[in-house]
């Protein structure tokens, strides 16, 4: 018999409060990171934290986001969890808009391009990021029937 509970979605009030929070939070950790060139806050929860810039699809403008990643080869992969919300987070649509990005781990800062990872490389890939953040299985189970947890591949600009 499991002890388990079985995961609760979040209400509109929660995830507003939640997205707020993550927005404040989020503008910070990137000062800092970027100021200490990725020596401080270069971590959350164990798990291995990159700065994603990308252009904002309405705004024009870059627009820096901390993220969980791993790094699979010469690859970079993050997924597009928004903590198991019900909607994806709006880096997620700015990629899409704008796959060009900038990738800074540490002090290095990459220029790659992202691509939406298919069904058989997901298969693969989320044991890896569940590995690194265990609640990425949470985050999913939250948005089973809701959505779909999409899962970013970026390779290196050519």
């Amino acid at each position: 018999m499991s002890t388990q509970k079985p995961v609760q979605r979040f209400t509109p009030g929660q995830e507003k409060f939640g997205t707020s929070v993550i927005r404040r939070i989020g503008s910070l950790q990137t000062l800092v990171y970027e100021l200490s060139g990725g020596r401080v806050w270069n971590t959350f929860r164990g798990g291995q934290v990159a700065i994603l810039t990308v252009i904002g699809r309405k705004s024009g403008e870059p627009r820096k986001t901390p993220l969980l990643y791993i790094e699979d080869g010469e690859r970079v992969v993050m997924a597009a969890s928004k903590g198991g919300m019900s909607s994806a987070p709006v880096w997620y649509h700015n990629v899409k808009a704008n796959p060009e990005v900038q990738i800074q781990i540490g002090a290095r800062k990459r220029t790659m391009v992202a691509r939406e990872a298919g069904p058989q490389e997901e298969a693969q890939l989320w044991p890896l990021l569940e590995a690194m953040y265990p609640e990425f299985a949470e985050y999913r189970a939250r948005c089973e029937g809701v959505r779909h947890i999409p899962v970013l591949i970026f390779d290196e600009k050519e």
